[in-house]
């Protein structure tokens, strides 16, 4: 049984040592972040096709995911309504 339990010990030890960010995130509990500059690079900014409810037309725009969840208003490009 001391086996077992050192060897748990040790790994945990090994894992501390190795502090990088994702090791820190799930010790604490914590969501991942978005780092400026960082390995998602430029993947924050995506480009959808969006259909207007009103006129049915297709256009692009981008979504920045770099906001979390919220809710945003923007008018069609076509006939201006809200969407």
């Amino acid at each position: 049984m001391a086996t077992r339990r050192d060897s748990r010990i040790d790994a945990l030890t090994r894992e501390l040592t190795r502090l990088d960010d994702e090791v820190i995130d799930t010790l604490y509990g914590l969501e991942p972040v978005f780092e400026p500059g960082g390995a998602l690079g430029g993947a924050l900014i995506e480009f959808v096709s969006v259909e207007c409810p009103y006129c049915w037309q297709s256009y692009g725009t981008q979504v920045d995911l770099s906001g979390g969840s919220f809710t945003h208003v923007e008018d069609c490009q076509v006939c201006c309504q809200p969407i």
